[in-house]
């Protein structure tokens, strides 16, 4: 079948706004489930679990990268954009994963890396071999300084210079990440063209969209101008951990630059025929959610990112959340977010955080309150922690360089637990890449299957609550502000507006409720209503959820 024959076929029962307010599940394939028996997640273990990210409510699935891969940085690293590593599986079974994932209703996201690619993709093998090959601008060269240093000050995110020598051309290469990471020239039209391509290649697969790795890395600036300093007083760890000088420096050069814009336009023009939605990593401490309005505003973008705000290390409190959407009010109001408190680099907020199973009931019930989409990571849903490990345990290459000061990212990495009864929490018969800690046996999801009061089944009513309403998923917000530990705010759509308002501490709080004319909902999500003369008692870690039908 053709392209133009698929969207023929398609045309007429597209959802192109699916994606707004949606509740998306992150699946990092080598930890959710091992299907062959090697200790490493695979494709046809997705599809075996997929039930249960159905049962949640999920509307979609985001599953990091598959693609061939030598798994330097764990397939962040691509040698080839359109196979699947056999670690994995075969495209077959990525074929067989999006027609179960369809049949049970959940859309199919894929990571795609564009920023970069692996050093043994032949792209790079054929761009590095002379300067003048057919692919020889495919990626970012710079000749050294006359004393032989690289060409600028740029650092890299895994530590050190951003440039590595390469005797073959005796020029320098950019590499934001791994030295084993180049970076792709996007200032390239062939790269831009092959790029989109690849993700032509996969939405003629089925998928119905993509989660893009590092959007704001897409082109450096063209002189490659020195970065300047960054006052030590504005310096923070959202980006990259506080050991690292990356953070020393205003990256506007190396990144964000204005040419990007014009390629996510390209990109969605090609998207858009199938109904597809993007969802954006912005990586930037100090203009992220600035960088998520550029990159979201208008239907000629991309349809959503996120900014680190809620992955940042301090503990999420009401004044934050105000802070937060205030800032996004006045740099991004025409923005769309996906917001999200875990995922495959950040440590799980249950340890960041230091959560309870109550507070992490209200940080639940709070984040399918808020206005945007949604991402979850796969294990946040059973209250997982972070998994301390040895040193001789430690995979991930970040984190053995900066170890003990940042341990990496292998500790919200480690499998999912499915049995409770199973050496290996049922993920693999095998020895697990990543251990499995013995703590995260008694959350396995056969353990609290059934329990009506455990953290999967507040999960679940909490996004089948944010489906029943309209101005949950796709509203407006207004009014937001804290008092005290309490955060609230009114949500508008649908025909009805809805009071949230949630107690972010262990303490009570008392607060004034919205007016007359509402009534109390929610009350399975262990909410509570007014009191008679119109105020709210909260007790630690309660919410409050009212409604009002519009006149």
């Amino acid at each position: 079948m053709t392209m133009m024959e698929r969207v023929s076929q398609m045309s007429g029962r597209l959802d192109k706004d699916w994606w707004r307010g949606a509740v998306i599940y992150q699946i990092y394939p080598r930890s959710f489930q091992d299907s062959n028996g090697d200790g490493i997640g695979d494709l046809a273990g997705i599809t075996r679990r997929l039930d249960h990210v159905a049962d949640l409510g999920a509307d979609a699935v985001w599953i990091s990268p598959f693609f061939t891969s030598p798994m330097k940085d764990f397939g962040y690293d691509v040698s080839d954009y359109r196979d699947v590593d056999p670690m994995f599986g075969t495209l077959a079974d990525f074929d067989a994963l999006v027609d179960k994932a369809h049949r049970l209703g959940l859309k199919v996201m894929i990571d795609l890396v564009l920023s970069h690619s692996s050093d043994q993709h032949p792209w790079f093998a054929e761009s590095r071999r002379d300067r003048t090959n057919a692919k020889a601008d495919w990626y970012v060269w710079a000749d050294p300084k006359p004393d032989g240093t690289p060409p600028n000050n740029w650092l890299s995110i895994f530590g050190g210079s951003a440039w590595h020598w390469d005797g073959r051309r005796m020029q320098y290469y950019l590499h934001n990440f791994l030295t084993t990471q180049p970076d792709l020239n996007l200032h390239c039209a062939d790269v831009q063209d092959a790029l989109l391509d690849v993700a032509r290649f996969w939405l003629e697969r089925g998928v119905d969209g993509f989660r893009l790795d590092t959007i704001n890395f897409y082109f450096a600036d063209k002189q490659l101008r020195d970065n300047p300093a960054l006052p030590a007083e504005e310096r923070n760890d959202l980006t990259a951990p506080a050991v690292n000088p990356y953070n020393w420096q205003n990256h506007i050069h190396s990144k964000n630059q204005p040419e990007n814009l014009d390629f996510l336009r390209r990109l969605r023009a090609v998207m858009e025929p199938y109904g597809a939605a993007a969802v954006g990593e912005v990586g930037d401490s100090q203009r992220g959610l600035e960088i998520m309005g550029e990159y979201t505003s208008g239907d000629d973008l991309m349809q959503m990112c996120y900014a680190f705000e809620f992955l940042a290390k301090d503990k999420l409190t009401a004044a934050r959340v105000a802070e937060t959407f205030d800032r996004l009010e006045k740099a991004a109001p025409d923005g769309w977010a996906c917001w999200a408190f875990s995922n495959h680099d950040v440590m799980r907020h249950f340890t960041r955080w230091g959560l309870s199973e109550a507070s992490a009931k209200a940080y639940a019930t709070l984040l399918m309150c808020l206005r945007g989409s949604v991402c979850l990571y796969q294990g946040e849903e059973l209250g997982l922690g972070e998994a301390e490990l040895a040193f001789e345990d430690l995979r991930d290459p970040y984190g053995i360089e900066f170890w003990p000061e940042f341990k990496g990212r292998d500790g919200c990495r480690t499998p999912m637990v499915w049995d409770r009864d199973n050496l290996n929490g049922g993920f693999s018969d095998a020895r697990p890449w990543l251990p499995v800690p013995a703590e995260h046996l008694s959350h396995a999801v056969a353990a609290l299957a059934g329990d009506p009061g455990a953290l999967p089944a507040h999960y679940r009513r909490a996004i089948a609550f944010r489906h029943a309403h309209a101005a949950l998923r796709s509203g407006t917000m207004d009014d937001m502000r804290a008092e005290g530990d309490v955060i609230r705010f009114i949500r508008t759509g649908g025909g009805e507006r809805i009071f949230v308002a949630v107690n972010l501490s262990d303490r009570a709080a008392q607060i004034d409720g919205p007016g007359d004319g509402w009534h109390q909902i929610g009350a399975e999500l262990g909410g509570t209503g007014p009191a008679r003369d119109g105020t709210v008692a909260l007790d630690p870690w309660q919410v409050c959820l009212l409604v009002q039908a519009k006149s």
